[in-house]
């Protein structure tokens, strides 16, 4: 009888050690992969993930790490395919696999079938915000803006650091055409990823909106024409107009010898002190509740110039030399931000 367990014991021994073996050679090859892969070598990626596969042909991980690299080669059939793989199993890599599934059928056009997806998807894994914004983002590829906005808001409620989902909101708004969500949405934006190819066109969107409405008469240099919304029922109307007449202090004669930039941070700081003095308890909307906090508490600080000069530092040398000049500056922002 001891003998009998004495082999049993050496038997699992022996397929712990086989299965411990398989484990390692098929994370050494997935590593291998995935170095492939982040040098845009998808066919050897695939290549070098199915050697893997031969060990275990229902590895969650390889099936996803391949369907990701087959739709990356633009091979969206095989992308659906590999990551079906993984749904099927309902195991780990889900949330890969289903974002990998629904941007391929997305890029084969089949994009009411990845909203359907993705709307089954948030349901089965209770919400995720990658699934909520691709979701939204599916929804504005079909300019259904209330739905992609809805969607949107999802994914910042469930991650507010995801830059994205901030940029797709600024230009949901933008589309609208509601000037102050869309700079607030931008700011944050701007605020998370400061320094990229995104940042310059959304910085360019920032400053459309915010000096967009005031225009001056070629014939008539003293006169200065503001446009006004004709959404009067917008809670940001009178937000508007006080952007408005911000641009349009430019021309006065105390500020005519400051720069585009110290208007920039003087404006910019007022925007913020009056949307927060706006603000009422009744306001529950993201506008309210997650922004214009957010930015009221940061104009009253001391750090409105560090803030305004590290937002436009893509595409302006004079913030990108302030910041340069003023790390210690940076330094105290860094630890407000922490501290709040």
């Amino acid at each position: 009888m001891k003998s009998k367990h004495l082999f049993l014991s050496f038997l699992f021994l022996l397929f712990w050690s086989f299965t411990m073996s398989a484990q390692d050679q098929i994370e050494d090859l997935v590593e291998e992969g995935i170095a492939y892969h982040d040098k845009g070598e998808f066919a050897q990626a695939i290549e070098t993930y199915k050697k893997a596969l031969s060990i275990d042909p229902n590895s969650t991980l390889v099936n996803y790490e391949i369907a990701f690299s087959h739709f990356c080669k633009g091979d969206y059939e095989e992308a659906i395919k590999y990551s079906d793989n993984v749904l099927i199993q309902e195991k780990g890599n889900m949330l890969e696999a289903y974002t990998t599934k629904g941007s391929a059928l997305d890029m084969l056009g089949k994009t009411k079938e990845s909203i359907e997806l993705f709307e089954k998807a948030i349901k089965k894994m209770n919400g995720h915000y990658l699934l909520f914004y691709n979701l939204g983002l599916n929804y504005y590829k079909t300019n259904d803006l209330d739905k992609a906005e809805v969607n949107v808001i999802n994914a910042i409620e469930h991650n507010p650091n995801h830059s994205s989902s901030h940029l797709m909101l600024a230009n949901i708004q933008n589309q609208k055409g509601n000037a102050v969500p869309t700079l607030l949405a931008t700011h944050y934006f701007l605020f998370l990823e400061p320094d990229s190819k995104r940042s310059i066109q959304a910085l360019d969107m920032l400053y459309k909106n915010f000096w967009g409405n005031v225009t001056k008469d070629p014939n008539k240099p003293n006169t200065i024409n503001i446009l006004v919304s004709n959404n009067d029922n917008s809670p940001f109307s009178t937000a508007e107009l006080m952007i408005s007449m911000l641009e349009a202090s430019k021309s006065l004669e105390e500020n005519k010898e400051k720069t585009e930039d110290e208007m920039f941070v003087e404006n910019t700081e007022s925007f913020f002190k009056v949307l927060g003095e706006m603000k009422k308890k009744r306001n529950k909307e993201i506008w309210w509740t997650f922004y214009v906090t957010f930015f009221y508490d940061l104009a009253k600080s001391d750090h409105i110039e560090t803030y305004c000069k590290y937002i436009t530092q893509s595409n302006n040398k004079d913030s990108q030399k302030w910041l340069t000049d003023h790390e210690s500056k940076l330094i105290e922002f860094d630890s407000w931000l922490k501290s709040n």
